[in-house]
């Protein structure tokens, strides 16, 4: 299990979200949380590269100023719909944008991951469909008022008051949620394991 094979290791979250340091501390993994400060860039490119490329920047970063025996974790999750990036929303206005094209559609979350251990950087992504119930002008209005769409890809958070909207979903949980835990798994135990 995770929190076993990490025990005796330094971690490190290269990660400002707060539901990533909540998904470290349900696993059990004690981390230091470093938030990386590097620039995303929403480039024209496929949606797994994009999360992968933003994760790996992330962890080497911050690998950079740490001894090489940290295991250093970045992440990055986006929305997809319709072959458009839909990100953090800058203001309100995109909020409801997002939320409007998302009301009655289906939609993927993608979740990438790196892991930085001995100079070596690993990484890996999942994808998760969402799909929303249609939502009123009201509803939308309502749910920007409470400030969570502002901090979210794709204006949501599916841990939050945004879980009311969607109508199912086809994949990981958790990687809607911002973090991909069975992608940590499986790099952590194929690569860190002694």
């Amino acid at each position: 299990m995770l929190h076993q094979i990490l025990a005796d290791k330094q971690v490190v979250l290269a990660s400002a979200s707060p539901r990533r340091k909540i998904i470290f501390e349900l696993l059990g993994i004690k981390a230091l949380v470093l938030p990386s400060e590097v620039e995303e860039n929403e480039e024209h490119s496929s949606p797994q590269i994009l999360v992968q490329r933003h994760a790996y920047i992330k962890a080497e970063h911050i690998a950079g100023i740490m001894p090489a025996d940290t295991v250093v974790v970045g992440s990055d999750t986006i929305v997809y719909h319709n072959k458009e990036v839909l990100g953090k929303p800058a203001d309100k206005y995109v909020a409801y944008e997002y939320l409007q094209r998302l009301s009655g559609q289906k939609h993927y979350v993608y979740s990438g991951v790196a892991v930085s251990y001995k100079h070596k950087i690993y990484t890996s992504y999942t994808r998760t469909a969402v799909e929303f119930n249609e939502l009123s002008r009201a509803e939308i209005e309502a749910y920007i008022e409470t400030g969570e769409p502002m901090d979210k890809a794709g204006a949501y958070g599916i841990q939050g008051y945004g879980a009311q909207f969607i109508k199912k979903i086809n994949g990981c949980y958790f990687t809607v949620m911002g973090f991909p835990i069975t992608a940590f798994y499986e790099l952590v135990n194929k690569h860190i394991r002694t």
